[in-house]
């Protein structure tokens, strides 16, 4: 095995060029890590692409999948309608959410925002999460599998390893 194949926790499988290492939620931190990401990652509503960016914050916390955070300068804000309700996290605040309406096509819920980020998750401001379960999601052009039980929105990638909290039977891990 060579350097490129070892983590520092031990191996990880081959890294092959162009391609990520894999990653498994239980190395990821409680509380959560805001570590930003360049990857091409695009967000589509029907016909239309409603978020383009190469500019994303990931959110990794242990047991889940990361989550897509998107500026809101690459995201087309006309797509999207305020939805009434919040949700608390423990670490970064208050949640709003956000309706997609393209034309006819109205998908309730499919992004979240925290408008008022707490402390060391600040940089969340101005940025929006699409639930991969609502929306077409890819990164560098692969579609993001949702991660399953639509609470957390985590986007599972081929470098993903679980397994994940969030579906049937995982709410107590």
């Amino acid at each position: 095995m060579n350097d490129a194949e070892r983590a520092p926790d031990g191996p990880r499988g081959p890294v092959h060029p162009g391609s990520r290492p894999t990653e498994s939620v239980w190395d990821y931190p409680r509380p959560p890590e805001l570590r930003s990401d360049d990857r091409h990652v695009t967000v589509t509503v029907g016909p239309q692409v409603v978020a383009d960016t190469r500019a994303s914050l990931r959110i990794l916390e242990t047991s889940h999948p990361p989550v897509f955070y998107l500026p809101r300068r690459d995201v087309r804000t006309a797509f999207l309608r305020p939805r009434p309700g919040r949700t608390h996290c423990e670490w970064k605040g208050a949640a709003s959410y956000w309706d997609v309406v393209v034309g006819d096509i109205v998908v309730v819920r499919a992004a979240w925002s925290y408008e008022r980020p707490l402390g060391p998750y600040e940089a969340l401001r101005d940025h929006l999460a699409f639930y991969p379960s609502a929306a077409r999601c890819t990164v560098d052009g692969e579609v993001v599998t949702a991660q399953k039980g639509d609470f957390y929105g985590g986007w599972i990638t081929h470098e993903i390893e679980g397994p994940f909290k969030g579906g049937p039977g995982t709410w107590g891990w």
